[in-house]
C-alpha cells in the first residue's frame, strides 16, 4: 500500500494541518517525522478550530494511531498541556491512539532559556526564532547530551544524562550572566513528569515497520517548510532540523523504500514569518490584503506574517530537494477580486537572470524578482469542490503554476474546512 510524506514546500505556514487532517482519512497511521512544538497546524473540523503545536494532526480522526518520531524534540509539560487542551475539545486521547518514540529528544526549561538569552544578545543578527527552545535541544542531540524520553524510566540514567547536560549549560549561562540551573529541581521535574509521558512511549520504529509489512497507510507529516530546511533553507534564517521529504524515514526509523508518495503543500501566494530573505515581499496595499484575507498570522506566535506574490523559481527549487511528485495548493480563495497577479519567475542578480535562489546569503539578500503577470477573477473560488467550480481564469492560474513548478496539482484546497479540496491525483493510489 502507499505511503505519502507531506512536507511544507515553501516557508511554513502552507495549510500542511488540512491536507494532512484530509489525507489522514485515507491512513491508518500518521506519524510526525520532525521539528518541535514551533510548528503550528489549525483544523477547522465541522466549524471547530483545533491549534496543534506537537501533536501530529492525525489526532482529531478516530480510529487512527498518531505517532511523533524520535525526529521530533519534545517538550513533555507543552505535550501534556496539548493533550489536556484537545482532549477538552472532545477528541479521545490514549495510549492506543498516541505513540512517542522512546529515543525522541526532550526539550528542556534551559533549553528555552538559552533560545531566549541568546536572541537577546544578538541584537540586530537575531534569527528570529520563536524561543520555545527548538535549535538547542537539536544542538544538544547533536552533541550527544540529550536527555530523551526513555530516559524518564530510571533515575539512575536520568542522573548520568543532567550532569553531562549540565555541564555544557551552566558555564554557557555563566558567560551570558544568568545563574546556573538548579539540577535537583530539574530532576524532580522530570520526575514528576515522567508517567504522564511514558505511557504513551514505544518502539516507533518496530510498530511501524509492523504496520507497514501489514499493508497499513503511514503518513508521514512535516512541519515548517523547505526553505527553513537546515540545510537547503535561506541559512541562517532556518530551523534547526532537516524538513525535507528525506528525513521522514530517519525521523521515524524506515529506510527511504518506504516512502511512495511525496505531497508538496504550497500556498497561492507567499508568506514568512520572522527574519531572512523574502524576494517577492509587497510592502504595500496588496500585501496588507493578501494578509487580512488570509489571516496571516502565526498560529504558535501570533506574529503577523510577510505577505508577498507566488514565487515559482523557490517552490520549484523545493520541489526538487524534496523529490515533490505532486503539490496541494493551498488559499487560491484569498487571491478571490485581485485584478492582476504576478508570478515570480526567477531572479536578476548583479545584471545576471537566475532560475534558482542562490545559497549565499548575501547574493539571496539582493536578488530582485522577475515577474509575470496574468489577469485575475472577480468569482469566488471559496468553497468550490470541483473545477467546474472555479472561474476560468482560476483554472488558469493553476495550471500555469503548474507549468512554472514543474510539478503537477494533486490536492486543491479553497477554504480552511475540510471537505473544500479538489482531489486531482489521490496520493495514496498503489
Amino acid at each position: 500500500m502507499a505511503n505519502v510524506v507531506v512536507v511544507g514546500a515553501q516557508w511554513g505556514d502552507e495549510g500542511k494541518g488540512k491536507i494532512v487532517d484530509w489525507l489522514s482519512e485515507r491512513a491508518d497511521v500518521i506519524a510526525r517525522f520532525q521539528g518541535g512544538h514551533n510548528a503550528g497546524h489549525t483544523l477547522v473540523v465541522d466549524g471547530t478550530v483545533y491549534k496543534l503545536h506537537a501533536l501530529p494532526s492525525g489526532v482529531v480522526r478516530g480510529g487512527k494511531l498518531s505517532v511523533i518520531g524520535n525526529g521530533v524534540v519534545l517538550d513533555p509539560w507543552h505535550l501534556i498541556d496539548e493533550i489536556t487542551r484537545i482532549r477538552a475539545q472532545g477528541v479521545a486521547i490514549s495510549p492506543e491512539t498516541l505513540m512517542i518514540a522512546e529515543n525522541a529528544p526532550l526539550i528542556l526549561p534551559v533549553h528555552q532559556d538559552l533560545d531566549r538569552l541568546r536572541e537577546e544578545a544578538a541584537g540586530r543578527a537575531k534569527i528570529g526564532t520563536t524561543g520555545r527552545g527548538i535549535g538547542p535541544a537539536y544542538e544538544d542531540k547533536v552533541g550527544r547530551r540529550s536527555v530523551r524520553v526513555a530516559d524518564l524510566a530510571d533515575a539512575a540514567t536520568l542522573d548520568a544524562r543532567l550532569d553531562r547536560l549540565l555541564a555544557h549549560h551552566n558555564p554557557l549561562r555563566k558567560g551570558l550572566g544568568v545563574a546556573g540551573i538548579d539540577r535537583d529541581a530539574l530532576k524532580a521535574q522530570l520526575m514528576e513528569i515522567a508517567p504522564d509521558v511514558l505511557q504513551y512511549a514505544g518502539p516507533v520504529w518496530k510498530v511501524l515497520s509492523e504496520k507497514r509489512k501489514t499493508g497499513q497507510r503511514i503518513l508521514f507529516e512535516g512541519a515548517q517548510g523547505s526553505l527553513l530546511d537546515i540545510d537547503f533553507g535561506t541559512y541562517p534564517f532556518v530551523t534547526s532540523s532537516n524538513v525535507i521529504a528525506g528525513q521522514a524515514a530517519t525521523g521515524v526509523g524506515l529506510g527511504p523504500g518506504a516512502i511512495d508518495f511525496v505531497l508538496g503543500i504550497v500556498k497561492a501566494y507567499t508568506t514568512r514569518v520572522g527574519e531572512g530573505p523574502f524576494p517577492t515581499e509587497l510592502d504595500d496595499a496588496d500585501g496588507q490584503r493578501l494578509g487580512k484575507r488570509g489571516h496571516e498570522f502565526g498560529t504558535t506566535t501570533g506574529r503577523k506574517r510577510r505577505c508577498g506574490w507566488f514565487d515559482a523559481a523557490l517552490v520549484r527549487q523545493t520541489c526538487t530537494t524534496s523529490g515533490v511528485n505532486g503539490i496541494a495548493l493551498t488559499k487560491l480563495d484569498v487571491l478571490d477580486g485581485f485584478e492582476r497577479l504576478k508570478i515570480c519567475v526567477g531572479y536578476r542578480l548583479d545584471g545576471e537572470e537566475l532560475d534558482y535562489l542562490p545559497t549565499a546569503a548575501d547574493s539571496q539578500a539582493r536578488c530582485e524578482p522577475i515577474y509575470e503577470e496574468m489577469p485575475g477573477w472577480t468569482a469566488s473560488t471559496e468553497g468550490a469542490r470541483s473545477w467546474a467550480d472555479l472561474p476560468g481564469e482560476a483554472v488558469k492560474y493553476v495550471r500555469r503554476i503548474e507549468e512554472l513548478i514543474q510539478c503537477p496539482v494533486a490536492l486543491l484546497s479553497t477554504s480552511p474546512e475540510r471537505d473544500d479540496t479538489i482531489l486531482v491525483t489521490d496520493p495514496f493510489a498503489d
